[in-house]
């Protein structure tokens, strides 16, 4: 079987969040792809089979230890496999498109014209304020927050600065005992930010719960982000970063006509680090 492992919502190598691809033909078992899963030892291992000759897959996400339902910076990476590495795309008009069928529902990975930039086409994170918390998820953070919201697999805790968001300093094993994917912390960009540039928001996300005390750039966490900034902010193109130590970028835009659910688009880069086999 082929592997590739790409960084993704990155301009250059060894930033950006790490993901493996495997490209097959028809599934493995679960216990089979959570083995290799595991092996990898990434925040994600991504999985898909194609399923028609019209650039549509299926696909699945697997972190070192449980399959999640969605995963945005391994969609990414899976995306760029399809487009430039496996040349799996049609010739017609709508080749610069692939949908992935998934847990989540239909995704979809647009490329431009200039194939620089990818783009996740995905649902909306339904967010609300979180009245009642479980007690480790302040306690773990060592920091009270100004607001803290609810999505469908994660928490979000909202704070006043950049700098607080760079601080932040969890206990990772009491944060383990939260009933969550992961937990998001977030403030407004500043112009303190690492390349000297402003965004307009910030964020880190925390997930020991799925196999990884830190996610480096976490896409599916901006479905929770932007619809929540876009009505903050007043504006629906944001452009955002990720404060983990290897950093990501990201563009993003929330699309809500008021009748159909909403939806997000997550533009990053992705460059490929290894091309590789694996033997079993």
């Amino acid at each position: 079987m082929r592997i590739y492992q790409l960084d993704a919502f990155t301009d250059k190598l060894f930033a950006g969040n790490p993901a493996a691809v495997v490209p097959l033909n028809e599934w493995l078992s679960d216990e089979r792809m959570q083995q290799i899963a595991a092996e990898n030892n990434l925040a994600e291992t991504a999985f898909y089979v194609k399923t028609d000759e019209n650039a549509s897959y299926h696909i699945r996400w697997f972190t070192p230890t449980v399959e999640v339902d969605l995963c945005g910076h391994a969609t990414l990476a899976a995306g760029y496999v399809a487009f430039f590495l496996e040349n799996n795309t049609n010739d017609s008009s709508d080749n610069d498109q692939i949908y992935f069928d998934s847990r989540s529902g239909l995704l979809k990975v647009c490329r431009s014209k200039d194939g620089g930039w990818l783009t996740l086409d995905f649902p909306a994170d339904t967010v609300q304020k979180a009245n009642v918390q479980p007690p480790a998820l302040l306690t773990s953070m060592g920091e009270k927050p100004l607001a803290v919201y609810k999505g469908k697999t994660d928490y979000m805790l909202v704070y006043e600065t950049q700098e607080q968001i760079e601080a932040l300093k969890p206990d990772f094993r009491e944060m383990s005992s939260v009933p969550a994917r992961g937990i998001i912390v977030t403030a407004p960009g500043s112009a303190s930010d690492a390349d000297g540039e402003s965004v307009d928001f910030v964020s880190r996300f925390f997930g020991p719960q799925s196999g990884i005390d830190e996610d480096p750039v976490t896409g599916s966490a901006h479905t929770t982000l932007v619809p929540y900034w876009a009505e903050k902010l007043g504006k629906i193109e944001l452009t955002a970063r990720q404060l983990s130590k290897r950093g990501g970028y990201l563009r993003c835009k929330f699309n809500d006509d008021g009748e159909s659910p909403s939806r997000v688009d997550i533009s990053g880069q992705v460059q490929l680090y290894m091309t590789g086999e694996i033997h079993q």
